[in-house]
């Protein structure tokens, strides 16, 4: 199943990813597609929101991984712009969560594609303009999706 939504601001962008974080559900892996500026971060936010997760979420950038809220659903938010091969990958401590006690997101995620489960929800963001964005949701057989935005 595709999905796809049009957001008009960082606003709107945060309610959209808020929907899809209290559909979310320990184990659930999101791979981020989007240039930077895309909003991943932006949407990232919404996702702990959803979850009810009420911490300040930051870019992972420098530190590669940040984690908000507790077991059992954590929400561990991975940038994986700098990694480049497999290797590269277990400093980054992607094998030391739990998946059974968490929600991954993980930015740049085409650097790790062979790294991530085939059950990954695939989330692209693109740049329409300065505030708009177009996210695209595909996840195989997840219809706990298929209401958000109706």
């Amino acid at each position: 199943m595709t999905l796809q939504w049009e957001t008009c601001s960082p606003a709107e962008t945060i309610a959209l990813a808020e929907q899809i974080g209290k559909r979310l559900q320990a184990g659930d892996v999101l791979a981020y597609r989007g240039d930077l500026g895309a909003g991943k971060t932006t949407f990232t936010r919404g996702l702990a929101l959803g979850m009810g997760i009420d911490e300040l979420v930051t870019s992972p950038t420098f530190a590669l991984v940040h984690c908000y809220g507790q077991p059992p659903l954590q929400l561990v938010h991975f940038d994986m712009y700098r990694i480049d091969s497999e290797d590269e990958l277990e400093t980054t401590g992607f094998y030391d969560y739990c998946p059974e006690e968490s929600v991954f997101a993980v930015e740049w995620s085409e650097h790790i594609r062979n790294a991530l489960p085939a059950n990954t929800i695939q989330i692209g963001l693109e740049r329409l303009g300065d505030t708009q964005r177009r996210i695209t949701l595909t996840a195989e057989g997840e219809e706990r999706f298929a209401d958000i935005g109706h």
